[in-house]
């Protein structure tokens, strides 16, 4: 290949890309909570956790964050993903043994990132949360209602 022909070819596809770049794309509808439920494997209680997207809730020694909750419109294969974080900020029986012994009370420990990923409500084992305690699944996302248009002003 000649060096015409390199450059040629090297600014049809920057063309190419830049003509890409200017179309729209719909973005996919985002959720304004991802649903979950949690599992005490201790007391065997199950708990409908909802998560509104960028707030942290707690489920027993877990801290639960969704960063992202989609879903796929009714007219496709039906799939629910949230991008989620899992922090244990519970205190470890050690913590709990030291601070019954000691007269001052010891700091406490930064939370401990179990999970940070997608779930896919289709696969709750795919990327499950690892906890000797408590098992937590993406089951919904709970998406933002359709803005509703105002009617037109009335010229009376």
């Amino acid at each position: 290949m000649s060096v015409r022909q390199a450059v040629c070819r090297s600014g049809f596809v920057a063309g190419f890309l830049l003509a890409l770049s200017n179309v729209s794309v719909a973005a996919a509808p985002v959720g304004e909570t991802a649903i979950f439920t949690g599992l005490d494997k201790i007391t065997a209680r199950i708990t409908r956790l909802e998560v509104p997207i960028g707030e942290r809730v707690q489920f027993g020694t877990l801290e639960i964050l969704a960063d992202s909750c989609n879903k796929r419109p009714p007219t496709e294969t039906p799939e629910t993903t949230a991008f989620v974080e899992v922090f244990d900020i519970g205190k470890t029986l050690a913590d709990e043994l030291q601070d019954k012994d000691s007269a001052a009370p010891i700091s406490p420990r930064p939370p401990e990132r179990l999970f940070s990923g997608w779930m896919f409500a289709s696969s709750p084992g795919l990327n499950a949360v690892e906890h000797p305690v408590y098992d937590v699944w993406l089951i919904d996302c709970k998406m933002a209602a359709p803005a509703a248009s105002e009617p037109p002003a009335s010229t009376e």
